[in-house]
């Protein structure tokens, strides 16, 4: 056999067909299950922040292939009742909230709405416990590429893709920052502003009156009245097979 021949035989075994390509690139589209590694750290000055970390959560309980996770920070505020009420029930609201038996992506496509229903049901059960603590809440799963985060307060969740791009998945709830906000609670007949001090002077970040909190929305904060509700921003994407790293975290990390 001549070299020539020796080298366009050799070159013909390395070819692969086009076939056996576009089922590679068939194949990894369909990969429904990437590899989630996570890691927390917290340095809690009062006592009244909390992280909540379930990996091993199932939309069919006993179905090992309807794995879902959740992580989710809580920034508790005048006590940490509820911080501590909503880390221990607000899954469990949320997922109260989705009718039985639904497939994959009609249980994703009702996932907003519970996510809603459940905050909301979260604070209306806290409120009976007339306890005055409250606490932001930036909720996040994470079933196959598709993340859901739903939030109250100024927690956020930042999603750094594998292509280099930022984005904000939350919405700030402060009233210093937030205009929508403050037009929301004051059209509601709450009152926004400054705290006065003796001689009339104002000092501080834009607060909600009565109660003077800082965020428009929360779950618990009973003594600041109707105007801070617990009806969360939710946002909804979808991954690209390279991943990506979410950032969750309170406004200690992000001031």
């Amino acid at each position: 056999m001549s070299p020539k021949t020796s080298a366009n035989h050799l070159r013909a075994e390395q070819m692969i067909p086009l076939a056996s390509l576009l089922s590679r690139e068939i194949k990894n589209e369909k990969i429904e299950r990437p590899n989630i590694r996570y890691g927390q750290a917290s340095q809690p000055k009062k006592g009244e922040d909390y992280t909540f970390v379930k990996t091993d959560c199932q939309r069919i309980p006993g179905d090992r292939s309807s794995t879902f996770a959740v992580f989710a920070v809580l920034d508790g505020h005048n006590g940490a009742s509820a911080a501590i009420y909503t880390k221990d029930s607000l899954l469990n609201h949320v997922t109260g909230a989705i009718p039985p038996g639904l497939s994959r992506d009609e249980w994703l496509a009702a996932l907003p709405r519970a996510l809603v229903a459940g905050f909301v049901k979260t604070d209306k059960e806290f409120q009976t416990k007339e306890q005055s603590s409250g606490t932001t809440v930036t909720f996040v799963v994470v079933d196959g590429w598709t993340v859901t985060v739903a939030s109250v307060g100024d927690s956020r969740c930042i999603l750094d893709s594998q292509g280099g791009a930022i984005s904000m998945l939350t919405v700030d709830h402060r009233l210093e920052e937030n205009v929508e906000e403050r037009e929301r609670v004051t059209a509601s007949g709450g009152e926004v502003g400054r705290l006065s001090i003796v001689g009339g002077a104002e000092i501080g970040p834009l607060r909600c009156w009565p109660g003077g909190l800082c965020l428009s929305r929360s779950i618990g904060d009973m003594d600041v009245g109707e105007f801070i509700v617990p009806i969360p921003h939710v946002k909804q994407i979808k991954l690209s097979n390279a991943g990506g790293r979410l950032i969750i975290a309170s406004d200690g990390v992000w001031d």
